[in-house]
């Protein structure tokens, strides 16, 4: 699997990304054509190589017209929805601005269809965001990781006002990715940086396993002594074909709880950021039948599960065993059928298609609407599925 793992030991912007993107080999002129399949006023981005401590990174300047009236989340969902570009990089670049105005909704205590983009509203944001979005399209980026996030320290002016790093905004997106602080002063996260990290990484932590093919720095703005103001992407293969994490296997014994509040105990694990939650039948001492509860979970959601294990049950501890997750690369796809368009989840496997399963929900509003058996509507999309695997279209 084709891995993109983002350095960020001097933060990330969405510039920095987009020059370290092209660094990697994506033509800035196919970039510039791309981009150009979205109806905005005329810009430009210009590429240049430059010193950033003895590390030779690319700068990219995104040049655009002023602009004097601001933009809400719906305005640049029409942008992006009426462009010409991929499906691909459509999904994931909503997916990036409904993560920022998520954020800023949140901040500011207002429903998201009201949150009014200032800086990340602004054309250079779009061009910056799409343009990422474009490049890992190009780049045939299949997983995303990243490290632990440098913000920087001090103050920053935004438009409310003077504000602590990181910003309001930024805080609110990384609030489930590792973050850090040192002696470097100013805002080394921008909101752009942050919400395109933290939209496409599953993962935060070192380097993953992976063959290095290529490796790319993008150059901040400003310089700092002696300090390297730049990100660094590191593109290579997991000799697995999929993914490889670290997570915690949390788990605890209980003799004393009933099957109501173990099932309130899953959907509160959910809730907390559980990856997985299962109860196994066991006797403990005296040959007492208990339940084993097992929770599996990022390192950095450990807090909160031990949190919920000791207010929501009688264990007064817990075992928590760091375990090594391969998973293979998921992307949904909509297929059309006599039925409608069908969501279908498709796992690859070393380019492969391994697995390509329609959605069970799906599946069971058509039998319902078409008053046919689920198994009959199932056999059918499956039959659709397999044509578009042997024709290579899915």
């Amino acid at each position: 699997m084709k891995t993109l793992y983002f350095d960020c030991f001097a933060g990330a912007s969405g510039n920095m990304l987009l020059g370290a993107l092209v660094g990697l080999g994506v033509a800035s002129d196919e970039l510039h054509s791309e981009l150009a399949k979205m109806d905005v006023p005329a810009f430009e981005i210009v590429f240049e190589t430059r010193d950033k401590s003895g590390i030779a990174a690319l700068h990219a300047d995104v040049r655009v017209p002023d602009e004097k009236n601001h933009r809400h989340l719906h305005h640049i969902e029409g942008i992006i929805t009426n462009s010409a570009l991929s499906d691909g990089v459509k999904s994931r670049a909503l997916s990036i601005f409904r993560t920022l105005a998520a954020a800023e909704a949140k901040v500011h205590g207002i429903d998201i269809s009201k949150v009014h983009f200032h800086e990340v509203g602004a054309l250079d944001a779009i061009i910056d965001i799409v343009g990422c979005c474009i490049c890992f399209e190009k780049l045939g980026i299949e997983s995303f990781a990243s490290s632990k996030l440098h913000v920087g320290s001090g103050f920053v002016e935004m438009a409310h006002g003077k504000f602590p790093v990181p910003p309001p905004a930024v805080a609110e997106i990384l609030r489930d990715a590792p973050v850090y602080s040192t002696e470097i002063t100013g805002e080394l996260v921008t909101p752009t940086g942050a919400a395109i990290i933290a939209t496409v990484c599953k993962s935060f932590g070192p380097i993953p396993e992976i063959r290095i093919e290529k490796v790319s720095y993008g150059a901040g703005t400003r310089d700092y002594m002696n300090f390297p103001n730049a990100i660094r992407l590191i593109v290579g293969r997991s000799s697995s074909g999929g993914h490889l994490s670290k997570l915690l296997l949390i788990e605890t014994n209980v003799d004393d709880i009933t099957g109501q509040t173990l099932g309130y105990l899953m959907e509160k694990a959910f809730e907390a950021g559980a990856l997985d939650c299962w109860f196994t039948p066991i006797q403990m001492k005296k040959n007492r039948p208990a339940t084993q509860i097992s929770i599996l979970c990022t390192v950095e959601a450990r807090s909160a599960m031990i949190e919920l294990l000791y207010l929501e049950t009688s264990t007064l501890g817990a075992r928590v065993i760091e375990v090594e997750r391969d998973c293979l690369p998921r992307v949904t796809k909509k297929i059309g059928t006599r039925f409608g368009e069908i969501t279908v989840k498709v796992a690859k496997y070393q380019d492969r298609v391994v697995s390509a399963k329609p959605e069970y929900g799906e599946l069971r509003r058509a039998a319902a609407e078409f008053g046919l058996p689920l198994l009959k509507v199932e056999s059918e999309v499956d039959a659709i599925i397999g044509k578009l695997i042997s024709d290579d279209e899915i």
